[in-house]
């Protein structure tokens, strides 16, 4: 059984997330239309002017849900992006791409998602067009977008859209002709449609949920057959004890809460005794 091919979901997008999201559903059947009147704003901007929805999860539910009610659709699609610290590298931002498929005809949530550090993430103060040229140039400019705004924390005199070197020069002088403005904050514009390097990080996270969407439950054939966590204990090769290192996959189905182990692909018959707790504690 096919649970998607042929069907209709509704994107709920304003910036142009279409463009990399719909040719890939379109491989495996699935059709996608935008809902009139659907501002996605509303549930937080990058800008900080609107709080977002609760965290990252929450959002993107909101934003799904929103996308249903407005096109009368079983089958909604939306995605959320947030930017900070990368959990696993010091000192790297990162970018976390999530996107969720809600399908309330046969009551499935399916996730997919991508970390990268490849983003230009960046902001910072400026007091003449010099050093806002350099710092947008910084950004991608103007291959990428940049926001210019009165200050990093302010939630007034924020200007999107900026495309050119005279958008950038034009905002930059009116606020600083500001009375007792002496310097504006920069930072990269990190809607989707003014950020090809994000674009690229929702590619892969749509790859990710279209490979989610396929893979199976062994018991009860329901899409969204997917890991949920992993089973460490790699032995070290001095002690032969278990390490921190994971060598299984949990795969879990949505539906039925069937599980099963999976070996990770490559990973090592035993780790160096570096990694091991009673050898290097």
């Amino acid at each position: 059984m096919n649970y998607f091919k042929g069907r209709t979901a509704a994107l709920a997008t304003m910036h142009g997330k279409e463009k990399v999201i719909e040719p890939l559903l379109k491989e495996i059947g699935v059709n996608i239309i935008i809902p009139k009147g659907l501002n996605t704003d509303a549930f937080g901007t990058f800008t900080r002017d609107i709080d977002r929805a609760g965290n990252q999860l929450k959002a993107v539910r909101t934003k799904a849900h929103a996308a249903l009610a407005l096109s009368g659709l079983d089958l909604a699609i939306a995605s959320e992006g947030s930017f900070g610290a990368d959990p696993q590298i010091p000192f790297i931002q990162s970018n976390f791409e999530l996107i969720l498929l809600i399908d309330t005809k046969n009551n499935l949530e399916i996730r997919g998602h991508y970390r990268s550090t490849e983003t230009n993430m960046n902001g910072s103060y400026v007091s003449t067009i010099e050093e806002a040229r350099n710092l947008a140039e910084k950004c991608g400019f103007p291959n990428h977008g940049v926001i210019v705004r009165k200050s990093e924390k302010s939630k007034r005199h924020i200007y999107k859209d900026i495309v050119t070197y005279a958008d950038l020069e034009q905002r930059v002088m009116k606020l600083l002709k500001r009375l007792f403005t002496r310097k504006i904050y920069i930072e990269t514009d990190m809607r989707a449609h003014r950020n090809p390097t994000r674009m690229q990080n929702i590619t892969k996270a749509t790859e990710d949920l279209i490979k989610n969407m396929k893979s199976l439950c062994p018991k009860c054939n329901t899409p969204g057959f997917v890991v949920v966590d992993v089973k460490r204990g790699i032995s070290c090769n001095l002690c032969g004890r278990p390490t921190d290192r994971p060598n299984m996959l949990v795969y879990k189905c949505l539906k039925c809460d069937f599980s099963q182990d999976s070996p990770i692909v490559d990973a090592p018959a035993s780790v160096d005794a570096g990694e091991c707790e009673y050898c290097n504690p």
